[in-house]
């Protein structure tokens, strides 16, 4: 069924335009925009879209909107997306501040196209999956491949970030501009960041068992972007679902589930000529030693999430180097290993270990 409106969440950032420019080919209304600081962005989409309402980060930003029906914060957030009367909203916000708003729009009755990742990550076991719809191109891929088939193995790919192909000896150098310079893609600060240290794919790791059961789960590095998920089957076959590095085709699918008119070319074998295959090292990419065990403990996914976030801000500011990041992710999984019982539990660790992150002494 096609979404008659939405609620967008995160409309300045990649996934909140490309959403934008789907909604335009399908004919869907924008009930509500929301985003950050960009209000140039912001000022562009509301003339072209006309939402009904906007909020946005910064009170100080409110008068600098040109639209009549404006709020700011986190609060005004779970507001609008509680008396919205769209039935959709996609969640593109990035950080553990886009959980609250999930739980919100679930709560409401609401389906989520969900593109935060840390909701899932942080807080698995006590979301509704039936309500979501995952809108990372490796989840809609898995999503895209299953068969009423005996599954043994469900792989993800990883493109391998900004220093796939770095000696390994200068990695300890790295600059925040360094990590920026994606090999595939232009994306946002903290993502790419994420993409260079692996975390991103360990985070959707436990998003893939979040939202598909336990099982066994894996990723590779494939360095084109074009295969974006994999599933070995019992009987010894694997099926790969290939397509263009555009987010357009999984939200395509969150808004109008009969999708039946082209989204993207076709990927041209005969000119890609060769795909190339790595492993993901521990050496290059520290986070993966904690990988099978946080996939056996998934509820930990709290701690990752929040000694990440702190260390990136500490590795923004200065504080520590590139590689410290996993290693300030490491010390933090090594010492907290409460199972959360509770969603407030959730909230409690994140404020615990993001304490203890910031702390964490650097040789």
């Amino acid at each position: 069924m096609k979404a008659a409106s939405i609620v967008l969440l995160g409309s300045t950032g990649s996934i909140g335009v490309n959403t934008l420019l789907v909604a335009k080919k399908f004919g869907i209304d924008i009930e509500v925009l929301v985003c950050g600081s960009n209000i140039e962005l912001l000022n562009m989409q509301i003339k072209e879209h006309k939402p009904k309402r906007v909020v946005i980060a910064n009170k100080e930003d409110v008068s600098k909107v040109l639209h009549p029906h404006v709020s700011f914060g986190s609060e005004a957030i779970l507001e609008a997306i509680e008396e919205a009367k769209s039935e959709l909203v996609v969640n593109a916000l990035v950080g553990f501040l886009g959980l609250r708003p999930t739980l919100k729009a679930i709560e409401s009755n609401k389906c989520v196209a969900l593109a935060n990742k840390e909701s899932l990550v942080a807080a698995g076991a006590f979301i509704d999956t039936s309500k979501i719809q995952p809108i990372d191109s490796e989840h809609f891929g898995l999503w895209y491949l299953l068969q009423e088939r005996p599954i043994k193995k469900m792989i993800i790919t990883a493109s391998g970030g900004a220093f796939r192909d770095w000696p390994l000896g200068d990695l300890a150098h790295a600059t925040l501009a360094d990590t920026q310079k994606h090999p595939n893609w232009s994306m946002g600060e903290k993502i790419t960041i994420d993409s260079a240290t692996m975390v991103n794919k360990m985070f959707e790791l436990l998003e893939a068992r979040w939202l598909f059961g336990e099982g066994e789960y894996d990723a590779i590095i494939e360095t084109k972007s074009l295969i974006h998920a994999l599933i070995d089957f019992k009987d010894g076959s694997t099926t790969a679902h290939f397509a263009h590095a555009s987010m357009q085709l999984p939200i395509a699918y969150a808004l109008d589930e009969k999708m039946d008119e082209a989204i993207l070319e076709h990927v041209d074998l005969l000119e890609v000529g060769s795909l190339e295959f790595r492993k993901i090292n521990k050496e290059r990419y520290p986070v993966w030693e904690i990988k099978e065990d946080v996939l056996k403990n998934p509820n930990l996914g709290v701690v990752i999430n929040a000694a990440n976030e702190a260390a990136i801000e500490r590795f923004i500011n200065k504080e520590i180097g590139f590689m410290d990041i996993a290693t300030v992710i490491l010390e933090a999984y090594g010492h907290f290993r409460e199972t959360p019982q509770s969603i407030d539990a959730v909230f409690a660790i994140d404020k615990e270990v993001r304490a203890y992150a910031k702390a964490v002494h650097i040789k």
